[in-house]
C-alpha cells in the first residue's frame, strides 16, 4: 500500500502536499522547481517541516568564491527531513547550539515551517538571516526555530550562508574571472540566491512571493539592510525587519572593491599562496587553518559595482532602496560599558580620560551627550557610549535614512527586557548567543544595567521553550508573547499593531524626538530622549 501511495504522489504532485505514512511520522512531499521532496508532518502543532532543502550548487571545488549557482535538479524524492551541514566556522561566540551533525562548504540549504492545510495559500512569508558577524552562526539554532512564527500563518525559512574566508573573501583574480568583474559577498549573494529561490518555490507551500518580509539580528540585521539596498534583491521583498546593525560605518560596513582585492592578495601571500589556482587547489581544512592562523576577524563586504554599487547611505539618499516598510531597533545594552573603558574602572578621572582619548577634538560635547556625575551615571554612559559605537548609531542611521527617504512607514523599538539568571551558574553568556564555561579565577560578573546584544531573538521568534540556557519566567512569556505578536503582525500586514498590544506609532520623517517602543515587561510608547548622541556620531563617522 505504501509503494501505491508513493507511486501516486510522483505523479499527482501537481501542487498539493501528499502524506503519508512512515515508521515515525506522518511524511509530506511536494513538487518544487527541482524536483520533489519530502519533509514530515507534525500533528501537534499543524505544521509541515522541510530542513535542509538545497537553494544552490555546492559551493566547493571550482564554485568556491563564486556566486551560488542553481541548484541542480533530481529525479525521484529528495528526503529533507534534517538540518543541512552548518558553514565552516569556529566557536567563536560561545556554544551556539547548532541542530545540523556536521559543517561543510557544502551548506546552501534552508529549511520551512508551514501551516499544513492542503488548502493554503497566499500566506505571508518570514525568511530570517541568523547573526554571528559573518564568521559564524547557523539556520538550526533553537532560537531561529520557524514553528512558533509558522503557527501564526505564516511561512517561515531560515537560511545558511557562507561565512568568514568562504563568504567574503576578495583577490584580483576572482575579480577577473567573475563576469560582472569583481568578488567577495558571496554570503550576501547566497542570501540573494535563496530570495530568488522563495520567489520560485514558496507557493509550494503555501507562501505568497508577493508578501515576503526579511530579519535578522545583528550580522542577520546587517544583512537585511544589504539585501534593502542591493538592485539585486530589492524587488523580492515587501517588508524588512532589523535587530541591533546595519550596513553603515562602523558596522561592517561595505568597503571599495580595491581594498578588499588588496586584504585577500595580502592575505594569500602571507599565507604562502600566490595565486587563485593553489587557494582552489587547497582542502577545506587547509583554507580554514591559514584563515585561523591569520588571526582575522572575518573579511569585508565590497562596494562591487553588482551587489552593492555604492554604500548603503548613498543608496538610500537616491531612494534607490526596497520602498517597503520597515521595522527596526535595537537593546538597551548592547555592549558592556568596559568595552569603552578597557577594563578601567567607572570613575570620572578614567572616563574623562578614555573620552579625550577616543574624541580629542569633541570631548567636550561627548561629556555633555554621555553624562559623567556618578560612578553610577558614568556605567550607564560608558555602556550606552559603547553600544552606540558597536551597533546601535548604525541602526539608528539605517531608520533615520528611511523614514527620510521612503514614503513607507518605520516602526523602532528598545529592547529593554533584563536577562534572567542562567540555568547553569558554571556558565556565562555569550556576546552573540549561547553561552561559554565560566573561568574559576573569573570576578563576578556586573549586575546588567540593559539588555545584552542577541538576548531579544528568543523573545520575538517565540523560542523561549528552545532555549534552555535561562530560567524563564512568567514576565519574560509575558514580553515575548508582546514582541512576537508585533513582529508577526507586521510581516502579516506591515503594521505591528494589534489587538491587545500598546500602541506603536511610525515615525515621521522630519520629528527630532521621534516614537521608540521601549519593549519590556511593561511596554510603551515613548519619544525618543537620546538621538542627539546619534546625530554627533553621524557627523564623526562622516554619514551625515
Amino acid at each position: 500500500m505504501k509503494k501505491v501511495v508513493c507511486l501516486i504522489g510522483y505523479f499527482c504532485l501537481l501542487s498539493l502536499p501528499l502524506m503519508a505514512q512512515n515508521d515515525d511520522n506522518i511524511s509530506v512531499r511536494i513538487k518544487i522547481e527541482d524536483g520533489v521532496i519530502e519533509g514530515f508532518h507534525d500533528g501537534k502543532i499543524g505544521l509541515d517541516m522541510y530542513f535542509g532543502i538545497p537553494f544552490a550548487k555546492p559551493p566547493v571545488d571550482d564554485l568556491r568564491w563564486k556566486a551560488p549557482q542553481p541548484a541542480d535538479a533530481w529525479e525521484g524524492v529528495k528526503e529533507t527531513k534534517k538540518f543541512g551541514p552548518s558553514p565552516v566556522q569556529t566557536n567563536v561566540f560561545g556554544d551556539m547550539k547548532f541542530r545540523s551533525d556536521t559543517v561543510s562548504e557544502d551548506c546552501l540549504y534552508l529549511n520551512v515551517w508551514a501551516p499544513s492545510s492542503q488548502a493554503t495559500e497566499g500566506l505571508p512569508v518570514l525568511v530570517y538571516f541568523y547573526g554571528g558577524g559573518f564568521v559564524a552562526g547557523d539556520g538550526s539554532e533553537p532560537r531561529y526555530d520557524g514553528a512558533s512564527m509558522a503557527q501564526k500563518g505564516m511561512v517561515a525559512v531560515t537560511v545558511n550562508y557562507r561565512l568568514n574566508i568562504f563568504g567574503f573573501f576578495a583577490h584580483p583574480e576572482l575579480s577577473t574571472e567573475a563576469p560582472y568583474q569583481a568578488s567577495g559577498n558571496y554570503g550576501l549573494l547566497d542570501q540573494h540566491a535563496a530570495l530568488e529561490w522563495v520567489q520560485k518555490n514558496i507557493a509550494a507551500f503555501g507562501g505568497d512571493p508577493e508578501r515576503v518580509t526579511i530579519a535578522g539580528e545583528s550580522a542577520g540585521s546587517i544583512s537585511v539592510s544589504a539585501q534593502m539596498a542591493s538592485p539585486l534583491s530589492k524587488d523580492l521583498i515587501a517588508g524588512a525587519i532589523g535587530e541591533s546593525g546595519a550596513a553603515i560605518n562602523p558596522t561592517l560596513a561595505p568597503v571599495p572593491l580595491a581594498e578588499a582585492e588588496k586584504t585577500g592578495k595580502e592575505f594569500a601571500e602571507n599565507a604562502g599562496y600566490q595565486s587563485l589556482a593553489e587557494l582552489r587547489a587547497l582542502s577545506t581544512e587547509e583554507i580554514f587553518g591559514a584563515y585561523n592562523a591569520s588571526k582575522r576577524f572575518g573579511f569585508p563586504s565590497v562596494i562591487d559595482g553588482y551587489f552593492f554599487p555604492k554604500s548603503l547611505p548613498e543608496i538610500f539618499k537616491a531612494e534607490e532602496q526596497a520602498q517597503v516598510p520597515l521595522l527596526l531597533g535595537w537593546n538597551s545594552a548592547e555592549i558592556p560599558g568596559m568595552a569603552f573603558m578597557q577594563g578601567l574602572p567607572y570613575t570620572e578621572e578614567n572616563y574623562i580620560q578614555k573620552v579625550k582619548e577616543t574624541y580629542p577634538d569633541d570631548f567636550e560635547e561627548v561629556l555633555k551627550l554621555y553624562p559623567h556625575g556618578s560612578e553610577e551615571e558614568i556605567e550607564l554612559s560608558a555602556t550606552a557610549l559603547a553600544s552606540d559605537r558597536f551597533i546601535a548609531y548604525s541602526t539608528w542611521k539605517w531608520f533615520d535614512l528611511h523614514r527620510k527617504n521612503s514614503d513607507q512607514p518605520v516602526y523602532r523599538y528598545l529592547y529593554s527586557k533584563l536577562r534572567p539568571p542562567l540555568v547553569d551558574e558554571t556558565l556565562t553568556a555569550g556576546l552573540a548567543g549561547g553561552t561559554n564555561t565560566k573561568e574559576e579565577d573569573a570576578p563576578p560578573a556586573p549586575e546588567p544595567v540593559g539588555a545584552p546584544h542577541a538576548c531579544e531573538i528568543e523573545y520575538c521568534l517565540g523560542n523561549l521553550d528552545l532555549v534552555k540556557d535561562y530560567a524563564w519566567t512568567e514576565e519574560d512569556y509575558k514580553v515575548s508573547e508582546t514582541m512576537q505578536g508585533y513582529f508577526a503582525n507586521f510581516i502579516i500586514t506591515g503594521n505591528p499593531n494589534g489587538e491587545d498590544l500598546p500602541k506603536w506609532p511610525a515615525a515621521t520623517a522630519n520629528d527630532s524626538t521621534p516614537p521608540v517602543m521601549v519593549i519590556d515587561v511593561t511596554s510603551k510608547a515613548v519619544d525618543a530622549k537620546h538621538d542627539d548622541r546619534y546625530r554627533f556620531l553621524d557627523k564623526a563617522y562622516s554619514n551625515d
